[in-house]
């Protein structure tokens, strides 16, 4: 897959994170949707490089969707510990 597809496929990844966990964001929108882009890549890297599963050119490929979504979880339960609820 190209930049542009791990980009809507991060896009993707970050509102089904975000409908997974929700709740309010320090970052609003913007933020989860750069946090679901920068989880896709993380999950496709993790995926990769220690679970033995690399990352297939085929965007419809299950192990790759389920990637990218653990990676913008992951992003997104550490982005809210770390910052909090800023909205107080």
């Amino acid at each position: 897959m190209g930049i542009v597809s791990w980009i809507i496929l991060g896009l993707l990844a970050g509102v089904i994170a975000k409908v997974l966990l929700p709740g309010r964001d320090p970052g609003g929108l913007i933020g989860t949707t750069l946090i679901g882009i920068a989880g896709a890549f993380v999950g496709g890297w993790i995926s990769a490089r220690w679970l033995d599963h690399p990352v297939t050119k085929d965007f419809y490929d299950g192990a790759t969707w389920a990637a990218a979504i653990g990676g913008s979880l992951v992003l997104l339960i550490a982005y809210r510990i770390l910052f909090g609820n800023s909205r107080d």
